[in-house]
């Protein structure tokens, strides 16, 4: 039998008329861009004439080019800041990142603030040279804890993790294994605090008890007894920078009891104690400038800084008109980690360890002096650069009121917390309104509000290459924030209540809350 030939093939027909002819390419316009460093606004190259439609990744590899330094090519942010015009609502974004093409986000947004025939100035600013994965997934889910989990934080390496309770205890995990190692038990009241050595030799807990205690936590057993002196319990704890001291760093702790202590962990002694305070101390942050600073914020409604080597009050700032709540270095990263960057690399000596810390440290501030956020319960935050050339010697005579460099308004309820980015050129603010607002590190001003929770944002975490920022709230999610759209990246539930704590090391975010297990996720 001859084979049969299939029916020719159906012209097929577009609502009854034929397919209409393919559109040619529309022709791209020529645009003059002017690139600028997002440091100090100073141009990379003169202005050059481009095709509009020049990819993001087309625009990278030239201003690499650009740039007459001969260094490996750097990753770069770019983006088109729109015009400040009166009537424009404070929630709407201040800036455009060009993700695709400057033609595609820029000529054709919606705000129509560009033409062609302007001269676009594009701000680059050079991201780190590693990527975080986004977590996607819950790969553990960890019970031991028998009370909600209060605080929670990873070792500067990553390998272990600490997180504290309401049922007295504080517990060391394996993060390895993502197996529990260690229960700390000897407070007599919730564990309110956990903070690391940044060369993780030590980890320091506070309790409600009024005690803080160190722990050994290769072996979870105690260093000593408890460190007693406050008469009630401590809100915070902070570590002497690696790079002021290395072999024996000091240790800060503020209380409720309107004082903050200063220990020597060698001796187990209040080195001394800064009173000054006429209400609870709700932050005590450590800073590195000079031979150590202290910040401490009050519900006195100030925020004090003392000179870390002997207690003298430095500046009183008395801007806020609440209780000032949470406080955020721009170098928090950096003196948290110490000597440990991405490559993991341990250090043989401690005098070593201080090099490394301080070589890290003068990095991030050669572009920026060391600077402060404290926000409170006035629903606002300032941003303070006490020390500009960053040595406490040269700071201004304590007669004078320091100006804050910038408010930062916009928030309809209390601050919870704020964080700086580890490179220091972003700032977050999570608050009681559901909403996440993001702002220029270095000069404060309002770049985006990240909204998707129906809950108060209780924390804040960064990856440590600045691209990622995750929120814990009161409506029992996690949310990965991508800083490239300001939406949501990925969202993270799984707690059954509210999450408390949340923190971010290497690919691994940990976060704890009210029902009592901690849960690790990652890519």
């Amino acid at each position: 039998m001859a084979t049969l030939l299939p029916p020719p093939k159906r012209q097929k027909v577009y609502h009854g008329i034929e397919k209409p002819a393919e559109e040619p390419a529309k022709p791209s316009p020529n645009i003059l861009v002017q690139f600028v460093s997002d440091d100090d606004a100073s141009p990379i190259a003169p202005a050059v004439s481009l095709p509009a439609n020049v990819s993001r990744e087309g625009l990278e590899a030239l201003v690499n080019k650009l740039k007459t330094s001969d260094e490996d090519p750097v990753p770069f942010l770019f983006h088109v800041s729109l015009p400040n015009e009166e009537g424009t609502s404070t929630s709407a974004p201040a800036r455009i990142v060009i993700s695709k093409s400057i033609q595609q986000d820029v000529l054709e947004h919606s705000s129509n603030a560009f033409t062609e025939e302007d001269v676009i100035t594009v701000h680059c600013s050079p991201q780190s040279v590693f990527r975080v994965r986004p977590a996607t997934r819950c790969s553990s889910t960890l019970g031991g804890h028998t009370s909600p989990i209060l605080c929670a934080s990873f070792s500067p390496t990553g390998d272990f993790l600490a997180t504290g309770s309401g049922d007295t205890n504080a517990r060391l995990w394996n993060l390895h294994t993502e197996t529990p190692s260690h229960v700390l038990s000897g407070h007599k009241g919730w564990v309110l605090c956990v903070e690391w050595e940044a060369m993780e030799r030590k980890l320091a807990t506070g309790g409600h008890d009024g005690h803080v205690r160190l722990w050994d936590p290769k072996t979870g057993k105690p260093i000593g007894d408890a460190l007693k002196g406050h008469s009630k319990w401590v809100t915070s704890l902070s570590w002497e920078p690696i790079h002021i001291n290395a072999t024996s760093p000091r240790l800060a702790s503020s209380s409720k009891d309107n004082t903050v202590r200063v220990w020597n962990t060698a001796t187990r002694r209040v080195e001394y104690t800064l009173g000054g305070h006429t209400a609870s101390v709700n932050v005590v942050k450590w800073g590195g400038v000079g031979n150590g600073v202290l910040y401490t914020a009050s519900s006195d409604r100030t925020v004090r800084v003392w000179d870390a080597s002997n207690g003298r009050m430095l500046h009183v700032l008395k801007d806020h008109a609440h209780w000032v709540t949470t406080l955020a270095l721009n170098t928090d990263f950096v003196l948290r980690t110490g000597p440990f960057d991405y490559t993991n690399k341990a250090p043989k000596s401690d005098e070593e360890a201080k090099q490394l810390a301080l070589e890290r440290y003068k990095a991030l501030l050669a572009s920026t002096p060391e600077l402060l956020i404290s926000g409170s319960d006035d629903h606002t935050l300032f941003l303070w650069s006490l020390f500009p050339s960053s040595s406490p010697s040269s700071s201004p005579p304590e007669a004078g009121k320091l100006k804050p460099l910038t408010r930062l308004t916009g928030h309809q309820r209390q601050i919870s917390h704020v964080a700086f980015s580890p490179d220091g050129r972003w700032a977050a603010s999570a608050a009681w309104d559901n909403s996440v607002r993001l702002w220029e590190g270095r000069t404060g001003k309002f770049v985006a509000t990240l909204r998707g929770h129906v809950g108060a944002v209780y924390r804040l975490t960064w990856s440590a290459d600045s691209r990622l920022l995750v929120s814990a709230s009161k409506d029992s999610t996690l949310k990965i924030w991508d800083l490239k759209t300001y939406k949501i990246k990925t969202d993270l539930p799984g707690h059954t209540d509210e999450v408390y704590c949340v923190d971010f090391v290497a690919d691994k975010i940990v976060s704890g809350g009210r029902d009592r297990t901690v849960k690790i996720w990652k890519n």
